[in-house]
């Protein structure tokens, strides 16, 4: 695997050369490994476009290395350079190539005083082998885009950084023909005559140094016989090298093998720049490092690979032999070749790293500089080259074995986690087999996986063979589907039959034929003393299946045919037993037997689509006597939304109107743009029309402008034209848009409330994960029947759960009140002020799919068992909880429970530091406050992205139904109920009660019902009054007692459905009707008028309070509007005179008298309203002027 990192462009950089400008050039490191662009002379908004490619090991967890780009100004007078800022980039948000996106970081300090400012454009990705050879760049500029003429997509433009030089004349010693290779391209490989004793010498540049002026390069000089041609590519290749390279020079020299061994050469890279216009001369002094590369014979058809070459400018230089620069050296000597064997060369690097199994002989001259020397292996032995670091401490004559290297295998537990965080390091999605189930109790299975057979006798009647595989334990049978005329099947199906089921001591496995009448035939059975079957626990490897020879079912003896099975005890954490045939479900049928398993989902990725309708030009209706109205209709799926008429008409409308969308990967539906005219107000024309796919548009990450574009629309013409021609299409018209895929948003299918996600769409701006959630579904008890089954209720359940896009469901356990699931599964946690959920369900679609029917007729739906909420915020870290949560239902009739779901729930908190620093930032996306939706788009934009995770999940197998779907987000929660708003309006005056019973309190306190409260207050009043800086300490010190002691009373359990606080028990049976109504509404016109006429009295009502607080307000308001021109006048010289004596008063003396007269005793109280009181409400209001 590779790393690319292609750096795109710089703004606004900080200037250092002392002229206001700057050189800037970008190094970035990676995991040791650094690389370098060009510097762009005397330029604060520089532009590179250069691709810098890494080594990526993807067998090691790098998902918690970083990348840092480093900017730097590199000075020309006196050599060196200047930090001008630096980004550090997680690898965890890295995407593969294909989804990458030009993304603007800013600019970080290196230490707190660092001058920085500024930002840089990059684009980082993962590529493999492959693919990683480089494409030119397309920088990202409006301004360039913009030149593009009208309907064409902006094409790539040619990179600036190509790099390449003209075709030089070859000097002598090069091949007759040279290849140029653009910048960090690949190229493939060629061949080279037969029996060809080539001999190639390649001179290379020393390590770059960074400070220096200019860039140095070299170049590769080849050697060749007259007689043979030959074909040698001429690379350039990017700066990269280790840190330590800078540090320590080296010389490595490879000298010969024996003849004939296969020479393969791997993680190699020079840091060369080589060019085939570069002279050189044997007696050069300069202080270069030097790689000598000697071709062996070849033969003809022997292709020879080079991959990997970076790109890079070249300088003219020559160089000496004799060069005594402590510089690495490197000399190369090909070794002969037989016929078709291929010899590729990747990407050589000097700074190799030393195993300590591996064997070397350093020789040098200079002991400053180890000198490695490789000498050949016997004849067809493969030879490869690992990294060896040059720091480590060499002496001259050392040997090591250099045909071994340690894996360095990384061994341990692992998070079961799509990319978690194990206690030993990051762990993909396939690592999920290696975790314990510990949260849950262990129940053992016994496993049996029928592979194949072979060599089964065919029927001697029929002359064919149609087998199946029944596998008997007990009185449990399972078999595998047949096949029709096959003597060598292959079913590879498992079956696991639950320990605590098991009747027999024995396993017997019958291979059958199918008869067309009649009982099946007997092929041949396995048997299996259970005593005998191995124990599995993963992470354990799986057990590998062995050939069994078929005996006879009457014992007599061994028959024809041979079966491949595996036999294990095994627990639910084995990877078999998610797709395995379970025996506690024999009774289940056809497709069945796909909806009761247990599968992970991942809800697909979803995008805001906003487009942006500008304007048209050319719009001609059919009438060309009349101006047509113009509005422009978008179509995404079944979503559909319409601009404004355009006020004026015109030919030419102008909208400048955002219409978004929802939209998910993969991208299936197209963007269908109409224009049309509005004839009257039941008929539209359309006068012009466009498809355009989703691939075409741009995916951005922030706010930065995107650039617009004109597309032309096309109309079908009728009546015009012969019959054979009718649909031909014409040219209508031009529309101006600007489209996007917005990637900054969270794309909301859960209500804010309650969300399990807050993430934005592009996984280049996630953060860290800060925790993991384990979950262990254990069981239920006390289920209720839901169904009626042979005269009796049953009830076939199973749980889902979802938190951020993944989603879980687990086995249906049939006919059981109290399923024993324990099902352990995990997710990462970006954010714990989220929330998880939970759901039971009752299995309908046991016996063959969709075409299942209800009691009623009807489709059968999946029935609602109940629901759980767990906010994660509420759990301590690193604590299990294991709690019974009731699963409380609503129905039409009341609210009932349904039974109790047992779970387990463990939160672990990777850093505490990370979560406390949540706790300060945004609940959603910046996106979201920088360009915010309106309430109404919200709520729509929701509602359609519930719609697509429900019809994508419906389409997995087996299937997420929608109504499970839909009842997991609330699809219903925005709908009217008399029972919710009751419930919020009590929530609303709970919090106001504390507020109300401390304005009773201290009302006690004025009319002195407690004589020590009111002295212990007034002694408190007059300590703060003469020491008033004590009143903000007093007021957190109390807070802070109120928290110590409320400690004590602390939930201990995660909190549940609360039947009193949704006000679900005291509820009107109308009421529940109506909120279990159908919109619109089925009932009767009765009742229909009924609820009107409820709900316009509670209106009434809220209308009431409504005008009095508005009423309020505006007496405020009269206070200076000289509305009432004596209370207005009364006001002015109040106000004038309390200015004059505050002014003149100490602010004391004013909180003193004023706060003794406030606690002053009854006996100096009066039983009417105050002065104050009576001159607000004479104050007049707008009311008089209302209808």
């Amino acid at each position: 695997m590779k790393l690319v990192v292609e750096v795109i462009n710089a703004h606004d950089l900080m200037p250092k050369d002392g002229e206001g400008s700057a050189s800037p050039f970008v190094e970035v490191d990676f995991e040791n490994q650094m690389s370098r662009t060009r510097t762009v002379p005397k330029n604060l908004n520089p532009t590179w476009n250069q691709k810098l490619v890494f080594n990526l090991d993807a067998t090691k967890p790098y998902h918690r290395q970083t990348i840092e780009v480093s900017v730097y100004n590199e000075r020309r007078l006196n050599p060196g350079r200047n930090f001008l800022g630096r980004v550090r980039i997680p690898c965890s948000n890295i995407v593969k190539e294909g989804e990458e996106v030009y993304q603007i970081f800013p600019l970080e300090k290196k230490w707190f005083l660092s001058p920085v400012k500024g930002e840089i454009g990059l684009k980082i990705y993962i590529a493999s082998e492959s693919n990683s050879k480089p494409k030119p760049l397309s920088p990202v500029f409006l301004s360039e885009q913009e030149k593009l003429p009208p309907s064409i997509p902006p094409q790539e433009q040619e990179s600036t950084t190509s790099n390449l030089l003209p075709p030089q004349s070859i000097p002598s010693g090069l091949t007759d023909t040279t290849l140029e290779a653009g910048p960090c391209e690949e190229l493939p490989a060629f061949e080279t005559p037969k029996a060809s004793t080539v001999e190639a010498e390649v001179e290379s540049v020393a390590v770059p140094d960074y400070s220096a002026a200019e860039t140095r390069s070299s170049s590769i000089d080849i050697d060749q016989e007259p007689k043979k041609e030959s074909r040698e590519p001429v690379l350039e290749i990017i700066q990269q090298l280790d840190k330590h390279q800078v540090l320590q020079p080296q010389i490595i020299s490879i000298k010969r093998r024996p003849q004939g061994t296969p020479s393969t050469m791997h993680s190699v890279d020079p840091q060369v720049q080589s060019s085939h216009h570069e002279n050189y001369n044997h007696n050069d002094t300069n202080q270069q490092p030097r790689i000598s590369i000697k071709r062996r014979p070849q033969a003809q058809g022997t292709p020879f690979t080079v991959h990997s070459a970076d790109h890079h400018p070249q300088v003219h230089q020559s160089y000496n032999q004799n060069d005594t620069n402590l510089q690495p050296r490197i000399s190369i000597k090909r070794r002969p070749q037989g016929p078709g064997t291929p010899s590729p060369m990747r990407s050589f690097n000097p700074q190799v790293r030393a195993n300590h199994d591996e064997t070397f002989n350093l020789t040098g001259n200079n002991p400053q500089q180890p000198r490695i020397l490789v000498e050949r292996q016997p004849q067809n032995t493969p030879l490869t080259t690992h990294r060896v670091s040059p720091q480590v401490p060499t002496r001259n004559n050392e040997n090591y074995n250099f045909s071994d290297a340690d894996t360095n295998s990384q061994l341990g537990e692992r998070w079961p986690s799509d990319g978690a965080y194990g206690r030993r390091g990051w762990v993909s999605g396939s690592d999920r087999l290696s975790s314990t189930y510990d949260l849950v109790e262990q129940m053992f299975y016994l496993y049996v996986r029928v592979v194949k057979a072979k060599n089964l006798p065919p029927s001697t009647i029929t002359s064919r063979c149609d087998p199946y595989v029944e596998v008997k334990l007990g009185n449990y049978k399972g078999r595998t589907k047949h096949f029709d005329r096959k003597l060598n099947p292959e079913w590879n199906q498992v079956f696991a039959f639950s320990k605590d089921r098991i009747q027999s001591s024995v396993l017997e496995v019958f291979v059958k034929d199918k008869a067309m009448l009649g009982r099946d035939d007997y092929l041949g059975r396995v048997v299996f003393d259970l005593n005998e079957v191995p124990t599995r626990v993963p992470p354990d490897s799986p057990l590998a299946p062995q050939w069994y020879r078929l005996e006879d079912w009457r014992e007599e003896g061994k028959v024809r045919g041979d079966i491949m099975l595996a036999v294990w005890m095994g627990t639910q954490a084995d990877e078999a037993f998610t797709d395995a045939w379970h025996s506690d479900a024999a009774t289940v049928y056809g497709e069945g037997v796909f909806n009761i398993r247990s599968k992970v989902y991942m809800s697909p990725k979803l995008w805001y689509l906003r487009v942006n309708v500008i304007e048209a030009q050319d719009v001609i209706p059919s009438d060309r006597n009349r101006l047509p109205e113009v509005f422009v209709k978008a179509q995404v799926g079944c979503q559909v939304l319409t601009t404004k008429i355009c006020p004026t008409r015109t030919t030419n409308p102008f909208w400048n109107e955002d219409l978004v969308f929802v939209a998910s990967e993969p991208f299936e539906e197209h963007l269908t743009i109409t224009v049309e005219d509005r004839l009257h107000p039941s008929k539209d024309e359309v006068l012009g029309k466009i498809s355009l796919p989703m691939t075409l548009f741009e995916k951005r990450l922030d706010h930065r402008p995107v650039h617009s574009r004109w597309f032309n629309l096309e109309k079908f013409g009728f009546g015009m034209i012969e019959g054979d021609r009718r649909n031909e299409l014409k040219f209508s018209s031009r529309i101006h848009m600007r489209v996007c895929l917005e990637g900054g948003y969270h794309v909301l299918d859960e209500s804010t409330l309650y969300t399990s996600d807050q993430r934005p769409t592009a996984r280049q701006l996630w953060k860290q994960p800060i925790g993991i959630l384990e979950v262990g579904i254990l069981g239920a008890q006390g289920l209720l029947p839901m169904k009626m089954r042979d005269g009796r209720g049953s009830t076939d359940a199973y749980c889902v759960a979802k938190y951020g896009q993944k989603w879980v469901r687990t086995r249906t356990f049939l006919d059981t009140f109290s399923p024993k699931w324990n099902e352990q599964y995990t997710w990462e946690v970006y954010d714990p002020c989220t929330v998880i959920t939970l759901g039971v369900f009752d299995n309908c679609h046991l016996g063959g799919g969709e075409k299942e029917k209800a009691p009623g007729g009807t489709t059968a739906r999946d029935s609602r068992i109940g629901k759980v909420r767990i906010r994660l915020s509420t759990l301590e870290a690193n604590r299990i909880y294991t709690n019974s949560h009731p699963l409380l239902v609503l129905h039409p009739h009341g609210v009932k429970k349904m039974g109790e779901l047992q779970l387990a729930v463990r939160f672990t908190a990777l850093s505490l530091a990370n979560i406390v620093h949540i706790y300060g930032q945004p609940l959603l996306p910046k996106m979201h406050y920088l360009h915010p939706f309106t309430v109404n788009q919200i709520d729509n934009l929701r509602y359609q992205a519930m719609n697509i995770v429900a019809a994508r999940l419906g389409r997995a197998e087996p299937p997420l139904r929608k109504e499970v779907v839909e009842y997991m987000l609330d699809v219903d929660s925005h709908m009217w109920s008399m029972r919710r708003s009751k419930a919020n309006f009590f929530r609303i005056m709970s919090l106001f009660s504390g507020l109300i019973t401390m304005g009773k309190w201290f009302s006690d306190v004025c009319l002195w019902k407690n004589h020590v409260t009111s002295v212990l207050v007034h002694i408190l009043f007059l300590i703060l009054i003469w020491y008033p800086e004590l009143i903000l300490p007093t007021v957190f010190l109390y807070m802070f007692l109120i928290g110590l002691w409320n400690y004590r009373f602390r939930p201990r359990h995660p909190p549940h459905m609360d039947t009193k606080l949704s006000w679900a028990e005291a509820v009107h049976p109308d009421e529940l009707d109506e909120e279990f109504d159908t919109f619109p509404t089925s009932r009767s016109q009765d009742v229909v008028r009924m609820r009107y006429d409820r709900i316009r009295t509670v209106a009434g009502r809220i209308q009431t309070v409504v005008g009095d607080i508005a009423t309020q307000g505006e007496r405020f308001q009269s206070l200076l509007s000289w509305r009432d021109p004596r209370a207005t006048s009364l006001f002015v010289v109040f106000s004038f005179c309390a200015a004059v004596v505050l002014y003149a008063t100490p602010f004391r003396v004013v909180a003193l008298v004023t706060g003794l007269y406030s606690l002053r005793h009854p006996k100096f109280r009066s039983k009417l309203p105050s002065v104050p009181s009576n001159f607000f409400k004479r104050l007049p209001a707008r009311t008089d002027s209302l209808l």
